[in-house]
């Protein structure tokens, strides 16, 4: 199922995204329900390896600064869109001094998207340009078909792209500077299929 917009006649609301079917994840941008398969097992592991990366350094402060919140799949609410996921985000702490015991109500400082076939035009397409609106400082993209990083900072209200990374590149990037990031930990070993 690759992602596609939902009609709800009007402005899309929780009770949208509550009435889908079981293995269906919708997300409600700027009034409008899109909705797309759940992420597949190498889509969760490489999530997964890029959360232990970055969560002891950057939101607990082990061989890193601290400063962070770093959180998986969190559900995050803003005027005109009640409910947006990104696959990983993070606040600055000096933002959002605590976790919500709810949804995240504050848009993230940085947030990271892992393309698949189902959700590639969706991100680039739908969420890319969104993420800019809402002001968003750090948007990464994990491809990992080509097993590429793309990192862009937002300037001016306008993506700039920093680089692109791939296979097993060892890179510092924005916001996380401070830590030698391996890219060859982040692509999972999938099992191969045959043609038969």
């Amino acid at each position: 199922m690759a992602y596609g917009k939902r009609e709800t006649g009007g402005v899309a609301t929780l009770a949208d995204i509550e009435a889908l079917p079981e293995g269906v994840v919708g997300e409600i941008i700027e009034g409008t329900l899109y909705v797309h398969a759940q992420p597949r097992a190498g889509h969760m592991d490489t999530l997964g390896g890029l959360f232990a990366a970055l969560r002891g350094p950057f939101q607990q402060g082990r061989g890193g600064p601290g400063g962070w919140w770093i959180q998986v799949e969190p559900g995050i609410r803003l005027d005109g869109s009640p409910e947006f996921i990104p696959d990983v985000a993070g606040w600055r702490k000096d933002r959002v001094a605590r976790i919500p015991a709810g949804s995240w109500l504050v848009a993230p400082d940085w947030a990271c998207e892992v393309l698949s076939p189902s959700t590639r035009a969706y991100d680039l397409r739908i969420k890319r340009p969104f993420y800019a609106r809402i002001g968003i400082k750090h948007l990464w993209f994990i491809d990992l078909d080509a097993r590429t990083l793309l990192v862009s900072e937002l300037r001016d209200g306008q993506w700039v792209e920093v680089g692109t990374y791939c296979d097993d590149d060892i890179v510092r990037v924005p916001p996380f500077e401070d830590l030698e990031l391996r890219l060859d930990e982040l692509w999972p070993l999938l099992e191969t299929t045959s043609g038969t």
